[in-house]
């Protein structure tokens, strides 16, 4: 029933994804509640975050080189540290992001048709699953135009933003004055935040068995998916902070279209929100990838129902993995709004990424375990400074996770 997938991607697909993951909502979402948190520090929290992140990049490269297989650290968990070390990096990945997933649907509702959201999500997640039952290539073809217009529209933001509020006085750069008003926890917390817009390069370790040369190609995607993610971001974040200063941006509840309107550009406001929309359906159609790569690993070892590792003949894809996944999510889409209760999303990857960490380390030299021991570190500093809420049920999530695990192992034994 479970077969090898085709590899069939090469290192420019694998950036184009990697960068529709990362390039998704969050920039367009995670800068307000970030300044909250870390006042004229926000970049000093971006920094910290892209640290993190790519330390945690290298870790997945490195162990994506050695096991180019579907699953991400699922596998490199089992592989290096255990059976239960693997389930629980997998647990938290699939239950993690399927409710992002379905918060992510949302977001497309919400700025397509706010009076139709649940409509609309459940639409886009049909439309999505149905792109990718199609096959992989046709997942990177369409994360290709969605990347390019996210960041024609990220672009035309900077340019506007920066040159019409010059002409108008509204571009202040003393307003950047970094860290003067910022805490070291407020720092912690926006770099935990702002984590989640960076966390979509394992996009491509989980895609591994799909990508040609993978012992090549995945080192060298990772890192240039996370700089040219990370030059984005900073040219973004420093745009709308200059524009509107660490309070207005921290009250925002759209900064990119407040930025824009305060740059007496407000005719960009339609434009911004399209690419908000367009932005949040490429983070969701790679998470779809994703969980379904992850759901078909655990199948393939019976943590999850077996049928569920079946590879299309044709379409070379899990495909009844990725029905499922879209089924789950359409349902959450259309029947709860999850945007409020994934804040243990953060607290999950970060979780996961500490056990990419971990399994790194076991590959013995020096420069990886450096690495691995940064991002070891950063994934749990960066998860406890998270508000204690998301610490709270990121904490339940895993548990109930530990726990059915023991559950399902004492039954086994009992046979």
């Amino acid at each position: 029933m479970s077969q090898e997938l085709r590899r069939s991607l090469g290192v420019f697909d694998a950036v184009v994804i990697g960068l529709g993951s990362m390039v998704g909502a969050g920039i367009f979402a995670a800068l307000g509640p970030a300044a909250r948190s870390a006042g004229s520090g926000l970049l000093l929290g971006l920094g910290v975050a892209a640290a993190v992140a790519y330390c945690n990049a290298m870790s997945s490269a490195r162990l994506a080189a050695r096991y180019p297989a579907s699953g991400g650290t699922y596998v490199y968990g089992r592989e290096r540290l255990g059976p239960f070390w693997g389930y629980l990096a997998g647990w938290a990945f699939i239950v993690g992001k399927t409710a992002s997933c379905a918060a992510m649907a949302l977001t497309v509702g919400d700025y397509v048709w706010p009076g139709q959201a649940h409509a609309v999500a459940v639409a886009a997640v049909v439309a999505l699953t149905a792109v990718n039952y199609g096959g992989v290539q046709k997942s990177a073809g369409l994360t290709r135009l969605i990347v390019a217009v996210v960041l024609a529209v990220l672009a035309a933001v900077v340019t506007v933003s920066l040159g019409s509020g010059a002409a108008s006085g509204a571009v202040d750069f003393d307003r950047l004055d970094v860290g003067a008003d910022a805490s070291a926890g407020g720092v912690l917390q926006a770099a935990g935040l702002l984590f989640f817009a960076f966390a979509g390069y394992a996009r491509i370790a989980t895609l591994g068995e799909e990508v040609r040369d993978p012992a090549r190609t995945i080192p060298r995607a990772v890192p240039l998916a996370l700089g040219i993610a990370l030059a984005v971001y900073a040219a973004v974040a420093v745009t709308v902070l200059s524009v509107l200063g660490a309070g207005d941006l921290g009250r925002a509840a759209a900064p990119l279209v407040e930025a824009v309107r305060a740059a007496d550009a407000g005719w960009m406001t339609p434009v911004v929100r399209t690419g908000a929309a367009v932005a949040a359906l490429g983070s969701l159609l790679a998470l779809i990838l994703g969980v379904s790569r992850t759901t078909l690993a655990m199948a393939r070892d019976g943590h999850l129902p077996r049928p569920l590792a079946a590879v299309h003949p044709r379409f070379q894809v899990p495909h009844r993995a990725e029905l499922a996944v879209g089924a789950v999510v359409a349902v959450a889409a259309a029947t709860a709004d999850l945007r409020g209760a994934i804040g243990f999303s953060s607290f999950g990857v970060l979780a996961y990424y500490a056990i990419a960490n971990v399994s790194a380390w076991t590959l013995g030299s020096r420069p990886v375990r450096t690495t691995a021991a940064f991002g070891l570190v950063g994934c749990l500093v960066l998860a406890f400074a998270l508000p204690p809420a998301s610490v709270a049920a990121g904490a339940a999530v895993v548990a109930a996770g530990a726990a059915l695990y023991a559950l399902r192992s004492r039954r086994a034994t009992d046979r």
